[in-house]
This record gives C-alpha cells, structure tokens and sequence, in this order.
C-alpha cells in the first residue's frame, strides 16, 4: 500500500508540472494541422507523406515477430469488432501511421516546454527553429529513403524542412501563454483535486485561479480552432486531388497498354452447371474493385508504365530488358481463372478472391534469357521494397507460372500490382511479387522478405472449407419435409477439390453438391440442402483434396504456414 502511494504521489507531483501537460496538449495540436498540410504538398508537389513513410520505415527495420504481432493484433481486433479485415485493413493501417505521428508530436512538445522552462529560455523563434531541426531530420531522412517521392530529393529535403521548421516556431506562441499565465492552475489539476487528499497532497489554492489561466484556456480554444480548420482544409484538399491522381494514374496505364488483354467474351465456363449456389454464398467471380489488397506500404506503389523496363540479368547468356509492350506483343499471351489468397488469413478469411487473370508464361521469357549451366534461382524485386525467390527448377515445371499484366480483360490497377506481377500457382500471396521492377537469375539462394521474417519458405496453400451461408429465410418446402440450403466454399490450391462434408450438432458428415468451378486453380462452390430442425445448431464443414487428401482437421494459427481447422458457424431457428 505504501508503494502504491508513494508511486501515486510521483505520478501527481509529476503531472502537476504544468509544462509537460500543456506541451503535449500544444504538440498535438500543433501536429495535426501538420499532418493535413503534408497530405495537401504530397498531392500538389509529390513529396512523401511523412506519417506513412515513417510507418513504412518502421515496419522495415522491426524485427519480423514483432511486424507479425502487430499485423495478428490489427487482424484479431477487426474479426473481434466484426470488421472486414479484406476491407478495413489498409485503412486500418494508415490511421495507426497518422496516430503514430500524432504521438511523436505530442511526445516533443511534452519534452521541449519543460527543457524551455528548466533553462529560463526566452520563446524566441530560434528554439521553435531548433525543435523543428531535431524532430524534422531523421523523419525527413526516413521519408528520401522510403523512395516513395516524386520530387527530386533537394527539393523534398527543402520542403519537408520548411514544413518542420515553420511547426516548430508555432510552439513559440503557445510557450509564451504558458509563461505568461502563471501562477495559473494545470490542465489536468481538476482531474488531480479529488484523489490529492487521499495520498497527502494539497489540494489546489483558491488564489492559483488567475485570470490569466483563463487567458490561456482561451490561447487554447484559439489554437484548437485553427488547427482544426487547417487541417480539415488540408486534408480535404488532398483527399479531391487523391481522388483526381487516381483517375489520371488509371488513364494513363490504359494508355500504357498497347494491346489491351481481353476477357473471354463469353459466359463463364461452368455456366450450364445444374448447382444453384445456395442463396448468400459469395459470389463465385470477384469484381477488380473488390479483390482484397495486401501490401508492404500504407499506400500503393506507382509505377510510370510508359518508362517502366523490365531487366532480366544475372546469370544469363542474352540480357534482356523489355517494356510492357515488348512482353505483350512478343509472347504468347496466356489467361487463367485463378484464387489468390493471403497466409494472415485466418479460417474463414475474407483475404481470398477470385479473377481473370492474362500475361505470359514465365517459362519463355526466361527460356529467351538463357540461363546459364549452373543458375539455380531468380530473385525478383519489386517497387514497394518486395522481393522474393524462386526455383527455377519450379518455373521449368509449370508452364502455368505467369508474368501477369492484366486482370479480367482489362491493365492491372495501379493498387494491385501495376505493371506487372507474378502469379505462382498453389502460392499464398506472400510469394507473388506484385510491381515488379527487375530479375535476376542467379546460383545462390535469397530468401524472400517474408520468408526472412520468419514465414514459412514454400507458403503452399492449406485446403480450406467455409461456410458462408445457413439460408434459413429460404427455407424450400417439399411435402412434408422442409430444408434449408447451405454453402460456401472450398479451396485447395492448384490441388482441387474432390469432395466436400456438412456435419450438424453430433450428425454424421453428410456429402454436399459441388459446383464445377471456373478453373483447376479457383474455389468450388458447395451446397448442401439440411433438414430442417427448430432450436440451436452448430454446423461444421470440410473437405477434401483432389487426390483424396483430407483438409487439416486440427486448429492452426496462420503463422508461419497458414492457418488450418475447421470452419463452424452456430445458429438459433
């Protein structure tokens, strides 16, 4: 008990220090307009957003179980709030860059006023100068080597420094309302009042209510006033000219495109399949926009296709280095109904969607390369900072293996991968490079970014079964017996599905009806009709591979292979 009070005495004397509040109060304040401003230059002049690229930078240098902890802990308290982790994860991410800045700015303000008070110093404009340098050099060397910028990297330097610069002399200002209301009462003393009693600390003196703390509260409101509309503007301004770069960045990879890879122009090949799926079961084809994204970087990486050159080096007797439409016009193009789904996922995972997708067979480009007698593997890199290896001994067996330049008919969007990007048949997405930049072929073994984060080295799909629907607002009448479809999906690669089972409470596995999917390479829809049964049930699923493979019955998390068990979805009729 004496320790509690003696540390509770600690924390009071030490928020009692009006400075250390107060500078954190202002750094917040202070930050956020920052932040609105900075999106606004990263729109107009093309330099980095400094939130993200610290947040970028940060998920580079972190120990991989460390990044793998964070990414599970966002992934775990979506599902737990019941968010679409397919949806909310990037955004999810990019709040926690803005907050992380948010919290350095409230961090150096709450460490520069008490340094300012200890020292006796004048608010001059030369200290805020001096907070602006200290916090603003290592972020705007993290934000030049992130490479993200379109400017030229004086031109980033300069202007990332104004910025800093001009943020640290606004602290001046707010310093010099804080010296100026003294003897007034701290921001956080009404919250202390109550609870000083109780640990021997005096209570607050009438007499420390000066007017002049009034003067600063309304410094305050003044401040937060206009950091507000600041950063409402700045941030609404750059959200309109985001939305203008996208459509323009979209135009111009249309224009990029010499020959546009069409889809099939007809029906879906399994279309004449007798199966209904049952009525709630995701659909079968997933639309471009609404394919799920994962990638290293809180935003996309953009990639000018029209001085894109793809260079294929290393360990080869005929270099190479093709433009896009090198790659379309000299190689036979190639189309695959494939899934693609992402290792975090965990069971029932909404990290998995389906498309059409073109480009060449990786097999020529390479066999046109030559490699020489003892090349072993190629590393690919990518323009996020990506790379990953792959055996060339892989590639040579699967004519499948493809250089991708476009998704259902029309160029890859600049949000999943554009230019170009490898699709790896029977790989999670942890394996497929997307923007990619070079090749090199090569005798020695690299292993890949998330292999060296401690991920597994093959990343070979797990087979995977989920139960998307229990129809029971669709119940079917049919004489005396009423069933309620149910459905979803299987998935096992490129090893396909041979069967699919449907358990009820303690029932026996009972077989459900497979649709024919769209490809050897893409999920099966599966439905099972149930008899219906008034109370509480639990309805579990599996499956089975082409190859009579059973799925994994026992519970796995994700890490490092992918995540293994069954999916089970309880309803109340």
């Amino acid at each position: 008990m004496r320790l509690l009070l003696l540390v509770a005495r600690s924390l009071v004397t030490m928020l009692r220090r009006r400075s250390v509040g107060f500078g954190a109060l202002v750094g917040g304040l202070l930050t956020a307009p920052l932040v609105g401003v900075m999106y606004l230059i990263d729109q107009v002049a093309g330099l980095p957003f400094v939130p993200f690229a610290l947040f970028d930078w940060i998920t580079r240098v972190l120990p991989g179980p460390v990044v793998t902890f964070g990414i599970d802990l966002m992934i775990d308290a979506m599902r737990l709030v019941g968010m679409s982790v397919a949806d909310a994860a990037k955004t999810a991410e990019q709040v926690a860059a803005i907050l992380m800045f948010l919290f350095v700015g409230v961090i150096a303000g709450s460490i520069f006023f008490p340094i300012m008070e200890r020292r006796k110093a004048d608010p001059r404009p030369s200290w805020g100068l001096i907070i602006g340098a200290v916090v603003g050099l290592p972020l705007i060397a993290v934000s030049i080597a992130g490479g993200q910028s379109t400017a030229h990297p004086a031109v980033t330097y300069i202007g990332l420094m104004v910025l800093f610069l001009a943020w640290g002399v606004a602290f001046m200002p707010a310093y010099r309302a804080q010296i100026s209301s003294k003897p007034g009462p701290s921001l956080i003393e009404p919250m202390i009042e109550p609870i000083a009693p109780a640990i021997n600390e005096p209570a607050i003196e009438p007499e420390f209510r000066s007017a002049q703390g009034i003067n600063r509260r309304q410094f305050l409101i003044r401040l937060g006033a206009t950091t507000a509309t600041i950063t409402v503007v700045g941030s609404s301004l750059g959200a309109m000219l985001a939305s203008l770069e996208r459509r323009q960045a979209a135009d111009a990879i249309a224009r990029s495109m010499v020959t546009a890879a069409m889809g099939n122009g007809s029906a879906f090949p399994n279309a004449n399949d007798p199966l209904v799926p049952a009525p709630g079961t995701r659909l079968e084809y997933t639309a471009v926009k609404d394919h799920y994204k994962v990638f290293l970087r809180t935003e996309p990486t953009m990639i000018d296709g029209d001085t894109w050159v793809l260079p294929v080096a290393g360990l080869v007797d005929n270099p190479l280095a093709l433009t896009l439409p090198d790659i379309q016009r000299n190689y036979e193009s190639r189309n695959q109904y494939v899934t693609l789904s992402c290792i975090s996922g965990r069971i029932a995972t909404s990290l998995i969607s389906t498309t059409w997708w073109t480009g060449v067979s990786l097999r020529q480009i390479l066999a046109d390369a030559q490699p020489q007698a003892d090349a072993r593997y190629l590393i690919i890199t990518s323009g996020d900072g990506f790379y990953e290896t792959v055996d060339l001994d892989l590639i040579a067996s699967d004519e499948r293996i493809m250089l991708c330049y476009a998704w259902d008919g029309q160029p890859i969007p600049f949000d999943h991968g554009f230019p170009l990007r490898i699709w790896l048949p029977d790989r999670y997405g942890m394996k497929q490079p997307k923007w990619i930049t070079g090749m090199e072929i090569t005798d020695e073994y690299r292993p890949g970014y998330w292999v060296e984060r401690g991920w597994d080295e093959v990343a070979q799909v797990k087979a995977t079964s989920v139960i998307d629907t229990v129809a029971v607002n669709n119940i079917i009448e049919g004489g005396d017996q009423r069933v309620v479809p149910v459905g979803g999906i299987a998935f096992a690669g490129a090893r396909g599905i041979s069967k699919v089972e449907v358990k009820v409470d303690d029932a026996p596995w009972q077989q459900a009806q497979l649709r024919a999917p769209l490809s050897e390479t893409t999920w099966v829809i599966w439905r099972y009709d149930w008899p219906f049964a008034e109370g509480d049930h639990t309805f579990e699923v599996r499956c089975t591979e082409g190859d009579g493979t059973p799925q994994i019955e026992a519970k796995e998390g994700n890490r490092p292979s992918g995540a293994t068990g069954l999916h089970r979805k309880k309803e109340d009729f």
